[in-house]
C-alpha cells in the first residue's frame, strides 16, 4: 500500500498549488466563522467541467425531494454542463475563492471523484496527510470499482462514506481497502435511477473504450510519444474502418457510435472511418447517459460503465487486446473476471470480437437470468439516492 509522507507531497506541488494554499489559509478563518451560523451544508461535484454523473444526479434528487437540505454545487462556470445546472439551485464556480470558502463550510464534501474539491493537493494534503480536518467526505464514485485501485484504500483516501454499487463490489472494499465497516455503504449509484424505463433505439451500439493512464501523460518517459503509434489507437481504429465491421453494419441496419473515455477525448481528432455508419462522438455534443439508455449493445474494453449498461440488462462486448500492457501500466486485476461473467461476451482479436457482435445481432441480445442478475445487483429501482441521502444523514 502506498503511503504518502509531506515531503512526498510537496515534491507533485506547483506554483498553482502553493497559491490555492494561501487562499485556503486567507479564508479558512472566515469560514470556520461563517460554520457557527450555517449548519449541515453540503457541497456536491464531481470532475469541474460535468453535470452527468452520480454527483449531478444526486444533487438533482436532493434539490427536488429534499428542497429544505442546504446544497449547493461546484463547476466550472464555462461548462458545456453548467446551464444544466444553473437552474437547480445554489452553483459555485469551480476552483474559486468561494469554492475554498463553502468547501470548508460544507458539513458534508460529495464527489463522484476522489480530486473533487477546489484544490486536490493541497486538500488532500490537509485530509489525509496532515489530517487536519474534519473526515466529512462522501465518496460516490464515478463507476463501480473492480480493480486493485491502491489510491482509494482507507490510508491514501480517508472517505467518512463509500458508497458501492454491487455485492461483490461491496465485500471486495470492505475486506481489502481497510475502510471501517460503517464507512462503506451499499446503496446503488445516484444515476442507476435514471436507468429505469428506458426507451431504446435498436439500431444503436454504442462503443466506449477506457482510457490509458500512459498515453499523453506528461513524463520524461513518453512525452514525445506518437499517439498513433500506440495500440490503443491502432486496435480500435483498425475497428473503426474494418470492412467486415461496414459489412455487418449494413446487413443489420445498425450504426456504432464510438465515445471514448474523456481523459483520452484529446486524441478523438486522430480516429477516423470511411464507414457512414460510424459516428465518432465529441463527449461536449453528447450526454452519456442517454446514449447508455439509447443504445441496443455495448462495446467496451474495461470500462466499468458497462456496468450501467447489465444494470439495464442490455447486451455488453469485452475487447482487451492489450490486457497484460493494461495491468502491467494501470490496473491490477481486482475481484472481476472479464472472460468468467454473465454479463458480457470476452474478446481479444477484431476477428471475434466482430463475430461476437454478428452472432448477438443475428440471434437476439440473451440477458443472465434474474438470479444472476440479482446476485450481482441487490437493487433494482429508483430510491438508490434515497439510500445515499438516508446514508449521509446518518453519517456522524
Amino acid at each position: 500500500m502506498a503511503q504518502y509522507t509531506i515531503k512526498k507531497v510537496f515534491n507533485f506541488i506547483n506554483f498553482k498549488d502553493i497559491l490555492n494554499l494561501i487562499i485556503c489559509v486567507l479564508v479558512f478563518p472566515f469560514a470556520i466563522l461563517a460554520k457557527i451560523f450555517i449548519r449541515d451544508f453540503w457541497l456536491v461535484s464531481e470532475d469541474e467541467n460535468e453535470a452527468r454523473d452520480n454527483g449531478y444526479h444526486f444533487f438533482k434528487w436532493v434539490k427536488e425531494n429534499r428542497p429544505k437540505q442546504k446544497i449547493a454545487y461546484a463547476i466550472n462556470k464555462k461548462s458545456v454542463d453548467y446551464l444544466k445546472v444553473k437552474n437547480l439551485g445554489k452553483i459555485i464556480s469551480y476552483g474559486s475563492i468561494s469554492h475554498w470558502f463553502w468547501y470548508i463550510v460544507a458539513d458534508k464534501n460529495i464527489s463522484s471523484q476522489k480530486g473533487g474539491k477546489p484544490n486536490a493537493a493541497v486538500c488532500y494534503l490537509f485530509e489525509v496527510v496532515l489530517g487536519f480536518r474534519k473526515n466529512n467526505r462522501v465518496f460516490l464514485q464515478h463507476g463501480i470499482t473492480i480493480n486493485k485501485a491502491e489510491w482509494l484504500f482507507y490510508n491514501n483516501a480517508k472517505f467518512r462514506l463509500f458508497i458501492t454499487a454491487t455485492n461483490d463490489e461491496h465485500e471486495y472494499i470492505l475486506n481489502n481497502f481497510n475502510y471501517p465497516t460503517n464507512n462503506v455503504k451499499l446503496c446503488g449509484f445516484a444515476r442507476f435511477d435514471n436507468l429505469i424505463d428506458n426507451v431504446v433505439d435498436d439500431n444503436l451500439i454504442l462503443v466506449m473504450p477506457s482510457w490509458r493512464n500512459w498515453l499523453g501523460r506528461e513524463s520524461k518517459e513518453n512525452k514525445n510519444q506518437d499517439f498513433t503509434e500506440s495500440n490503443y489507437f491502432k486496435y480500435w481504429n483498425s475497428f473503426l474502418n474494418s470492412e467486415k465491421l461496414d459489412k455487418l453494419l449494413k446487413k443489420h441496419g445498425k450504426r456504432i457510435l464510438f465515445y471514448p473515455h474523456r481523459n483520452m477525448q484529446k486524441f478523438l481528432s486522430f480516429f477516423s472511418t470511411n464507414s457512414e455508419n460510424v459516428i465518432i462522438a465529441d463527449w461536449t455534443k453528447y450526454d452519456i447517459q442517454s446514449l447508455l439508455k439509447e443504445s441496443k449493445i455495448m462495446i467496451t474494453d474495461y470500462s466499468s460503465v458497462f456496468f450501467d449498461f447489465s444494470y439495464m440488462k442490455k447486451a455488453v462486448l469485452f475487447y482487451q487486446f492489450d490486457e497484460e500492457e493494461f495491468r502491467q501500466k494501470q490496473y491490477d486485476k481486482g475481484y472481476f473476471d472479464y472472460k468468467d461473467t454473465p454479463l458480457a461476451k470476452w474478446s481479444s482479436n477484431e476477428e471475434d470480437l466482430i463475430n461476437n457482435l454478428d452472432e448477438i445481432l443475428s440471434t437476439g441480445c440473451n440477458f443472465i437470468t434474474d438470479e444472476q442478475y440479482h446476485k450481482i445487483f441487490p437493487y433494482h429501482d429508483k430510491d438508490n439516492c434515497y439510500r445515499i441521502y438516508t446514508a449521509i444523514k446518518e453519517a456522524k
